[in-house]
């Protein structure tokens, strides 16, 4: 898994973290949370994605 992966998904797990603690408050600035999670989730899915293709093309040109 590539190194920009493995960092968005770590925010993504500490804006949920953040957004529930938020919300268990009372107050209503975890949709800001909750909107960066969803961005960074899809950050993390996309360089997963990215980093399987290179691998991939990278093995069947020197394989």
């Amino acid at each position: 898994m590539p190194r920009i992966a493995l960092c968005t998904l770590v925010v993504c797990v500490l804006s949920v973290a953040a957004a529930v603690v938020s919300f268990l408050q009372g107050s209503w600035l975890g949709l800001v949370w909750v909107l960066l999670a969803g961005l960074t989730s899809n950050m993390t899915w996309y360089y997963v994605k990215r980093g399987r293709a290179t691998a991939a093309r990278d093995t069947s040109v020197t394989g």
